[in-house]
């Protein structure tokens, strides 16, 4: 669990990882070099519970949520991983219900449903252990790169082994799970998704995502990054299809970046209609902006 200056947050969150019923865990808590009180306010978990952890991230680590992961990864003792957040609330069966799937050797992760909640956490608990479930492996990698198939950073327990070779890209301040996941994915690792909701997220604007959809300069630059890393990897693979590419080169047309756009169509080598058809796109796509405007207005 990476922190910074979330005092007012994380102990609630410590709080629903103490509480699961899967009892084996430990929970590193990786301080990224906040400045309020939030090693007072976990201090009596650190006494009572020789689980919970207490870092600060070295300096060989960057600055920011990718590094501390890192770190994280780097001093784990567990043979399973989950990135927690610390302001968000775990469903006491989560640690129990994923270990249970990953018992199965050939699974590598368990994904599982996350709900959403503004202010107070109010939600009440359903401990039922029946679920649907479907298996994932390299065919939902296009339902993963275009959240069709969710994977955000704190719903998959992963065996620790699938992060051997991949790391966290550290210059990443945003979209960085993104980026990470699909590289796992685009290996071959298989998994299993459970239809149950066992994380529930806390929005508030101060969360990147929060401050992405504000605009932020720093986290829109970073999803730019963290496309073209998607892009060079699947290119790498063999992996970019037409319509992966259609809709990564979207985001360069969306962000107005041409140079972005001109990277992915030259690595890619498509063909020249769709380089042509992505070109038009990108030079009429403010009047396509203002059509569809003009067009819900008489609607």
């Amino acid at each position: 669990m990476a922190t910074y200056n979330r005092a007012h947050f994380i102990e609630e969150t410590l709080l629903s990882i103490k509480n699961q019923t899967y009892q084996n865990w430990e929970c590193l808590i990786i301080d990224d070099g906040g400045t309020d009180n939030t090693l007072n306010v976990i201090k009596p978990f650190l006494k009572q519970d020789q689980r919970f952890r207490f870092f600060k991230r070295l300096d060989i680590y960057e600055k920011g949520l990718p590094g501390c992961r890192n770190y994280g990864l780097d001093i784990a003792n567990g043979n399973f991983i989950i990135f927690f957040d610390d302001d968000d609330i775990a469903h006491p069966l989560n640690l129990e219900l994923c270990v249970k799937e990953l018992e199965d050797s050939t699974i590598y992760f368990c994904r599982y449903q996350r709900n959403v909640f503004n202010g107070k956490f109010k939600a009440s608990f359903d401990y039922s252990k029946e679920y649907k479930k479907f298996c994932i492996d390299i065919k939902k990698l296009p339902e993963m790169l275009t959240n069709e198939l969710p994977f955000n950073s704190c719903v998959v327990m992963w065996r620790k082994e699938c992060f051997k070779i991949h790391r966290f890209k550290e210059t990443l301040m945003y979209a960085e799970e993104w980026e990470l996941y699909s590289r796992i994915l685009s290996d071959g690792y298989k998994g299993i998704s459970i239809d149950k909701c066992l994380f529930y997220g806390r929005k508030h604007s101060n969360s990147n995502t929060g401050e992405f959809y504000s605009g932020s300069p720093i986290r829109i630059a970073s999803k730019k990054e963290a496309i073209w890393l998607v892009v060079q990897n699947l290119v790498n693979k063999q992996l970019l299809s037409s319509s992966l590419l259609k809709y990564l080169a979207g985001y360069a047309i969306s962000f107005r970046d041409l140079k972005l756009l001109n990277d992915i169509l030259t690595i890619s080598k498509t063909t020249s209609k769709n380089k042509l058809y992505l070109k038009l796109k990108f030079h009429l796509f403010l009047f396509w902006k203002l059509y569809i405007r003009a067009f819900k207005l008489l609607k």
